[in-house]
C-alpha cells in the first residue's frame, strides 16, 4: 500500500509540475517542428466579451412579418456569419443561434466594428457584371439579370452561373471614376428606365478568394485574388477573349465595388480585383468572396459595446473577489481541521492550478480551449466552494469515527469510503444540472449561461479527482509518515 501511495505522489508531483508549467502568464506555447511532427498549440486565457472588450450585434432574419423561416437557411446563414468573422481574425469570436430567426454575434477586441458589421450583415451577392463600353462609378446602384427584383431564380440570360461572385483579373485596371448608371430610355410615364446589366459569372463559379498587394506609382496597395472553377473559368475566359477593352464590373449587393477594363483574354482564371482598398476593406470583401452568400438577409436588431477599459476593470475585480475566497476557504480549512485541512488546501491549490490548465489548454478532442467569461469565472468559484464542501463530508465522516473509537487508519478509510456516495450524487446532480444550463445556452445563444455551465462542470469534475485522489494520497502518506504522532496529538485532526 505504501509503495503505491508513493507512486501516486510522484504522478501527482509530476502533474502539478506541468500544471504549473501551462499556467505560466508568459507560457508561449508547444511549437514543435521536427521531422513529421508540426505541432503549434498556443496556450494562454481567452478572454469573452466581457473581459477584453468589443461588440455583441444581433442579427434577424430580414423577411416580412408571419413569413417562415427555414431552420436549415438560418444554420447555413450561421455557418457563413462565423466563417467570415474568423476570415477577419477577430480573436475568440462568439457566432450562436438564438430561436427560430436570430444569430448572436459577440466580436470580442474588434478594432472596426462598422466594418465588421457590415461584412457579417450583408447578403454577399456578389457578381460579375458586363458594362460595355461605359464605365460605371464605385457606389453606384445597378440592376443586373441575375435575380432581378431581388427574387430568387435563374440569370435570364445565358453565361451567368447558378451563384453570385465576382472575378476581375491581373490583366485588367481600374478606371477612374465615371458616369452613373445609364439609362436605356424613358419610359411611358417620363422617367427614364434603368439599364438591366448582364452578369457574366456568379458565385458558385469561386474557388477561392485571398488579399495580396499591387503596385501602383511606385507604391503598395491592397488588393483582392480569386480563382475560378474550371467551368467559370472558361466562360471568363471566353467574355474577355470576345469583349477586350471593354468593362467588367465588379457588383456587391448590385452596389459597383470597382469597373477595371479588359486588357486582353484571361485563360488561367485567376486574377486580382483591384478597388483602391484599405487592408482591411480588402480583407472583408475577400471574405465575402470566400464563404459565399447568405441564404437569407438579416438586419441588425441590437448592438451592444463593451469597452476595453470596462473589461480590464471587471478583470481586476473579478481576480480580488477570487483571491479573496479563496484566502477565506484556504484559512477555514486550515483553522477548523488543521492538519487534514493543510493536506485539504495543497489539494486545492491543485485544483486551481488544474482549472486554469484546462482553460488554457483544453481538453482535447472535447474541445481547444475555455473562453473565460465573468458568468465562467463565477462558475469557477462556485466549484471551488463545491470541491471544499467534499473534503469536508470526508474529515467530519472521519472525525465521527475517530469519536466513535476507531483507530486512525480505519477512521480514514471509512471517512473517504462513506462519504464517496455523497460526494458522488451530489456532483452528479449538479453535472446534470449543468449539462441542461449548457444545452439551454447554445440553443438560444446565452452565451453567459453556457459559459457558467461549462466552467462549473469542469470544476466539479476536476474537485471530484482532487478531492478524492489527491486529499486521500496525502492523507494516507501523512498517516504512514507521522501515524504515531497522529495519534498522541488528536488536537492536530481537528477532533
Amino acid at each position: 500500500m505504501r509503495e503505491r501511495n508513493t507512486a501516486l505522489l510522484v504522478g501527482i508531483v509530476i502533474l502539478a509540475i506541468v500544471l504549473i508549467w501551462i499556467d505560466l502568464p508568459d507560457n508561449s506555447g508547444i511549437h514543435i517542428h521536427w521531422g513529421f511532427i508540426n505541432m503549434d498549440k498556443d496556450i494562454r486565457i481567452h478572454q469573452g466579451l466581457d473581459l477584453q472588450g468589443g461588440l455583441q450585434v444581433l442579427l434577424e432574419a430580414d423577411v416580412p412579418v408571419g413569413t417562415a423561416v427555414d431552420s436549415e437557411a438560418i444554420d447555413t446563414a450561421k455557418v457563413i456569419v462565423e466563417n467570415r468573422v474568423n476570415g477577419l481574425g477577430v480573436t475568440e469570436p462568439l457566432v450562436q443561434r438564438q430561436g427560430e430567426r436570430r444569430i448572436v454575434v459577440e466580436l470580442p477586441g474588434i478594432e472596426d466594428p462598422e466594418l465588421a458589421v457590415a461584412t457579417i450583415q450583408e447578403t454577399g451577392l456578389l457578381e460579375f457584371v458586363d458594362a460595355g463600353h461605359t464605365p460605371l462609378a464605385p457606389d453606384t446602384k445597378v440592376k443586373t439579370d441575375y435575380l432581378a427584383g431581388g427574387e430568387k431564380g435563374t440569370p435570364a440570360e445565358a453565361g451567368a452561373t447558378t451563384e453570385a461572385t465576382p472575378v476581375v483579373t491581373t490583366t485588367v485596371e481600374e478606371t477612374p471614376a465615371g458616369e452613373a448608371t445609364p439609362e436605356a430610355g424613358p419610359t411611358p410615364t417620363g422617367e427614364p428606365a434603368p439599364v438591366v446589366y448582364h452578369t457574366v459569372i456568379a458565385g458558385s463559379g469561386l474557388k477561392d478568394a485571398g488579399v495580396t498587394v499591387i503596385q501602383e506609382a511606385g507604391s503598395t496597395l491592397p488588393a483582392v485574388s480569386f480563382e475560378l472553377k474550371e467551368e467559370a473559368a472558361s466562360v471568363f475566359a471566353e467574355h474577355t477573349a470576345s469583349h477586350t477593352g471593354q468593362y467588367l464590373c465588379i457588383v456587391l449587393d448590385k452596389t459597383i465595388v470597382s469597373c477595371p477594363v479588359i486588357k486582353t483574354a484571361i485563360p488561367n482564371g485567376k486574377g486580382v480585383i483591384e478597388g483602391r482598398f484599405t487592408p482591411a476593406e480588402a480583407q472583408s470583401l475577400a471574405v465575402k468572396l470566400r464563404y459565399g452568400a447568405l441564404p437569407v438577409p438579416l438586419r441588425i436588431e441590437t448592438t451592444r459595446t463593451v469597452g476595453p477599459t470596462l473589461g480590464k476593470d471587471s478583470v481586476r475585480k473579478s481576480i480580488t473577489a477570487g483571491a479573496i475566497g479563496l484566502s477565506v476557504v484556504f484559512l477555514f480549512m486550515l483553522t477548523y481541521y488543521r492538519f487534514p485541512g493543510f493536506l485539504a488546501d495543497l489539494a486545492l491549490a491543485i485544483y486551481a492550478l488544474f482549472n486554469f490548465a484546462i482553460y488554457k489548454f483544453g481538453l482535447p478532442p472535447l474541445f481547444s480551449y475555455v473562453t473565460l467569461t465573468l458568468p465562467g469565472i463565477a462558475g469557477f468559484l462556485l466549484s471551488t466552494g463545491m470541491a471544499v464542501d467534499a473534503n469536508i463530508l470526508i474529515f467530519e465522516r472521519m472525525k465521527e469515527e475517530l469519536r466513535a473509537g476507531r483507530s486512525l487508519g480505519a477512521a480514514i478509510e471509512a471517512g473517504f469510503d462513506r462519504a464517496w456516495t455523497s460526494i458522488r450524487d451530489s456532483n452528479i446532480s449538479t453535472i446534470i444540472t449543468c449539462a441542461i444550463l449548457f444545452y439551454f445556452g447554445s440553443t438560444f445563444g446565452a452565451s453567459m449561461v453556457k459559459g457558467f455551465a461549462l466552467t462549473l462542470i469542469i470544476g466539479v469534475m476536476t474537485s471530484m479527482f482532487t478531492a478524492v485522489t489527491i486529499t486521500r494520497t496525502f492523507i494516507r502518506l501523512a498517516f504512514d509518515v507521522f501515524g504515531g504522532s497522529l495519534r498522541d496529538k488528536r488536537w492536530l485532526l481537528g477532533v
